[in-house]
C-alpha cells in the first residue's frame, strides 16, 4: 500500500496537521471530480502522449473506490461528496463508455455530469440523461468546431443548441472556459452575459476559478460577473492565494465551490503563476537548485488548500461560509436539478 501515489510522506502529514486539518470542515461536497478509463482515449499514439506521464501512469483508472480512498488519504476523516464527470481527453475518445462508468460510479449523495462535444444533437443528450440520471454538461475546449482550442469561443465546444436544452432541463453546465486571457477575455465575458441572460435556468460553474489560476483575470472580470445570478465558481487546482482571494471578495464567497480535479489533486506539484501565464510545476519538469531546503513536493490538493485558507484571510471566512464553501453551497446547487425526466 505505501506505493500508492497518494500515500502521505512525512512532509504531506506536517502540511495536513498543522495547516490544514483546523481550516477544512468534516463534510465536503466536491464539486470537480473526474472518474475515467485510460482505455477510452483510443489515440493509439498516448502512451508517447501529453498525459500518458501524469494520469495513463498514476492513475489509469479512477473510480469511485479510488476516489474514496483517496479522499480518505489526503483528509482524513471527512464525509465526501462528488460531482463527477469523465476526463475529456481529445477523439478519438470513447465518450458513451466514459459516460456510462461515471452514471454506474455514482452513489446517492453524489451525482455526475455528461461529457458532450458539439456534434450531439439536444435529443441524444436528452436521451442520455435519462437512462444514466446524470444532470448536467461538460463540455471541453479540446472538442471545438471551428478554431483551435486555445482560441475558442464557448460555443464553439458547446453549441448554442445545447445551452437551451440545458435551460429547459434547468442542467448544471461545467465550463472550462478558452482563450489565452481566460476570463478576461471580452468575447468571454461578453458570451457569458449574453447566454446566461438568455438561459437563466442553465446553471453555470466556472472551473478552475474561471480558470483563473492567476489573480489578474479573476480581477479584471469580476465587477462584470459578479452580479449574474446562474453563475458558480469551482476552485478546483487554484494554488496562488491572490487568486483566491479576489474570487471570494470579487464574485462573492457564496459563489463560491470547492473543487479537487481529482485525479490531478493527488499528484504532486503546483500550478505556478508568472507574467500572465500559468503551468503546472511538478517533480519531473524542473532543475532547481533545492539544496539549501526539503525538496520534497506535496499533493497539488494540499498546495490548492493553502490558497483558499490564506486566502480567506482578508474577509476571514466564518465557520458557516467555510461549511459552505466546502459542502451548502454545491449541496443546494445539486439539489436543485430536476431529477431527469421531471422538468
Amino acid at each position: 500500500m505505501t506505493n500508492l501515489p497518494w500515500t502521505p510522506t512525512p512532509l504531506d502529514a506536517r502540511i495536513w496537521e498543522e495547516e490544514l486539518d483546523a481550516f477544512v470542515p468534516n463534510r465536503i461536497f466536491d464539486v470537480h471530480t473526474h472518474l475515467h478509463d485510460w482505455s477510452h482515449y483510443a489515440d493509439p499514439a498516448k502512451e508517447a502522449g501529453p498525459y500518458a506521464a501524469t494520469i495513463g501512469t498514476h492513475f489509469p483508472r479512477s473510480d469511485r473506490a479510488v476516489a474514496d480512498a483517496v479522499d480518505a488519504s489526503l483528509m482524513p476523516g471527512r464525509i465526501v461528496d462528488r460531482l463527477s464527470f469523465p476526463y475529456p481527453y481529445p477523439k478519438p475518445m470513447g465518450v458513451d463508455a466514459a459516460n456510462a462508468l461515471v452514471a454506474a460510479e455514482v452513489t446517492q449523495g453524489s451525482a455526475g455530469l455528461m461529457l458532450v462535444h458539439p456534434e450531439m444533437t439536444p435529443d441524444a443528450i436528452r436521451a442520455t440523461l435519462r437512462q444514466t440520471g446524470l444532470i448536467g454538461l461538460k463540455p471541453y475546449l479540446v472538442y471545438a468546431q471551428g478554431s483551435a482550442p486555445a482560441d475558442a469561443g464557448i460555443t464553439d465546444f458547446l453549441p448554442e443548441a445545447q445551452i437551451a436544452l440545458a435551460d429547459e432541463l434547468g442542467l448544471i453546465i461545467m465550463m472550462h472556459l478558452s482563450k489565452r486571457d481566460a476570463v478576461a477575455d471580452p468575447d468571454n465575458i461578453d458570451d457569458l452575459l449574453r447566454l446566461t441572460a438568455r438561459y437563466p435556468n442553465a446553471k453555470w460553474i466556472l472551473a478552475h476559478c474561471a480558470r483563473s489560476y492567476s489573480v489578474w483575470a479573476i480581477e479584471a472580470a469580476a465587477s462584470a460577473l459578479r452580479d449574474i445570478p446562474n453563475i458558480w465558481y469551482d476552485t478546483s487546482t487554484v494554488c496562488e492565494a491572490d487568486a483566491l482571494d479576489a474570487l471570494y471578495t470579487g464574485v462573492g464567497v457564496e459563489r463560491v465551490m470547492y473543487g479537487s480535479d481529482d485525479l490531478i489533486g493527488p499528484m504532486r506539484g503546483k500550478y505556478v503563476a508568472f507574467g500572465r501565464a500559468w503551468s503546472l510545476l511538478h517533480p519531473g519538469n524542473h532543475s532547481l537548485s533545492l539544496g539549501h531546503c526539503n525538496p520534497d513536493m506535496t499533493f497539488i490538493r494540499y498546495e490548492q488548500l493553502r490558497a483558499m485558507k490564506r486566502g480567506a484571510r482578508q474577509i476571514g471566512l466564518t465557520r458557516a461560509q467555510r461549511r459552505a464553501l466546502f459542502h451548502d453551497t454545491a449541496r443546494a446547487l445539486v439539489d436543485s436539478v430536476p431529477k431527469p425526466g421531471t422538468a
